[in-house]
């Protein structure tokens, strides 16, 4: 079998020189940060999800999303697939989304707005526009 023994004696001791001290300490500083993630980051991302459609799995999630009049709505490609977002009725039509990429649209009008994935016609999502309170 193999076995390895370290000689620890040479490094009892040693200091590390002040020009690597202080890159050490940001690089362990970084690694507590990805792992630990970014609360700030996080409370964002949580604020930019209720106007946010995930395209993930061949599919659009939530399948169905309610909002106010004068919202804006984002489509987030998260597949390793392009994908399109487009209304049934033309009033949007979005570029090939790649991994990442983003598309987003503002519901000027009430209505149902039903879009499909043209690469993929079996992806299908509506958006439900209500009137605002003001306006009735």
């Amino acid at each position: 079998m193999f076995s390895m023994q370290i000689d620890r004696e040479p490094l009892e001791g040693a200091q590390l020189s002040p020009r690597l001290r202080r890159p050490m300490l940001m690089a362990a500083a970084f690694v507590a940060l990805f792992f630990t993630g970014v609360p700030w980051l996080a409370e964002s991302q949580a604020e930019a999800a209720p106007n946010t459609i995930e395209i993930s799995n061949f599919s659009f999630a939530p399948a169905v999303l309610t909002v106010p009049v004068g919202t804006t709505v984002t489509w987030v490609n998260e597949d390793d697939e392009p994908h399109t977002v487009v209304d049934s009725d033309t009033a949007f039509k979005s570029h090939a989304l790649d991994t990442g990429d983003k598309f987003s649209f503002t519901f000027s009008t009430a209505g149902k707005f039903q879009y499909f994935c043209t690469i993929h016609a079996h992806m299908v999502g509506t958006v439900v526009v209500e009137a605002s309170q003001q306006s009735q």
